[in-house]
């Protein structure tokens, strides 16, 4: 029998063990849906949200279909300027229970191209 915890929460709470988040380097962490991607900046110290972004404002209405790695990387982008606009340059990535693939991979390209430092 297993513990009530998930791979998936497991793996989560693994991952965000050896995230160390300050003021000087918040949290960036990524929630993906099966139909969206949303993003924070995480201040642990305070616990506080900085600066979030989601594929609803980040994606505008167009005639032509996106993938979800597109849309994904919008978000990214969306939260870099957000971000930096803030003054903050410097995060640390939670991928959270996801793999350093596709969307995510997307979106953190897409933050680092903007200017941000993960």
């Amino acid at each position: 029998m297993h513990n009530g915890q998930t791979s998936k929460g497991k793996r989560k709470k693994r991952i965000r063990a050896k995230i160390r988040a300050t003021t000087k380097r918040p949290r960036l962490t990524v929630f993906r849906s099966n139909k969206y991607t949303s993003v924070q900046i995480i201040d642990d110290e305070k616990g506080v949200t900085l600066v979030a972004a989601s594929e609803k404002e980040a994606v505008k209405r167009s005639s032509k279909k996106q993938t979800k790695t597109n849309r994904a990387s919008a978000v990214g982008e969306v939260l870099a300027q957000k971000a930096l606009k803030k003054g903050i340059k410097k995060v640390s990535f939670d991928r959270g229970p996801y793999k350093y693939h596709g969307r995510i991979k997307a979106l953190a390209e897409a933050a680092r191209k903007k200017g941000l430092v993960i």
